[in-house]
């Protein structure tokens, strides 16, 4: 560059008429201001957004630390309610063994009592029934000689009507 300008030799020199000068330190310290004006605004906006979002998340924790705490009480206590089911299960289950070991002792035993029992009404059975047989005898041996009785003293009391007749024959005759 310096060797063609030493060629062309000479001095240019240009004017050109312009407006006037604009101020460009005063156009950008607006831009500055509108800018920061906007940025400010744009922090307090977002500022106040993360302050209710803020707000509002706290809210929601409180009420849902609220819940989970209301929620471990709720289960210590139907763990607490399930501790003392199961026990009582296992108590009524255990009352349950007892007195079905209770019940059979009670049915052994009165089953036994029962075989007992029937023994006798069998003994007893067959002794009214040997009763029974010795009575018809003897209620028929009874007849048996009350006839003979009766006929024994229909035979008396013929045998007296004969001694009479023959008594009353001797002292008439």
């Amino acid at each position: 560059m310096t060797a063609l300008r030493g060629q062309v030799g000479g001095e240019i020199s240009v004017e050109m008429d312009a407006a006037p000068g604009i101020d460009l330190t005063k156009i950008l310290a607006e831009m500055r201001e509108q800018y920061e004006s906007l940025a400010e605004k744009n922090r307090r906006d977002a500022e106040q957004w993360f302050f209710s979002k803020t707000e509002e998340l706290n809210r929601e924790v409180a009420i849902n630390t609220e819940q989970l705490q209301s929620g471990k009480t709720e289960i210590t206590e139907l763990r607490r309610t399930i501790q003392s089911l199961e026990i009582d299960l296992q108590s009524q289950l255990s009352t349950k063994a007892a007195l079905e070991g209770t019940l059979a002792d009670t049915e052994a035993r009165y089953g036994t009592q029962l075989a007992q029992l029937q023994m006798l009404i069998t003994g007893v059975e067959e002794q009214l029934a040997e009763l029974r047989c010795d009575m018809e005898r003897q209620n028929h041996e009874y007849r048996a000689l009350l006839d003979v009785k009766c006929r024994l003293e229909q035979e008396i009391a013929t045998y007296r009507r004969l001694l009479e007749g023959e008594d009353a024959q001797c002292v008439r005759g």
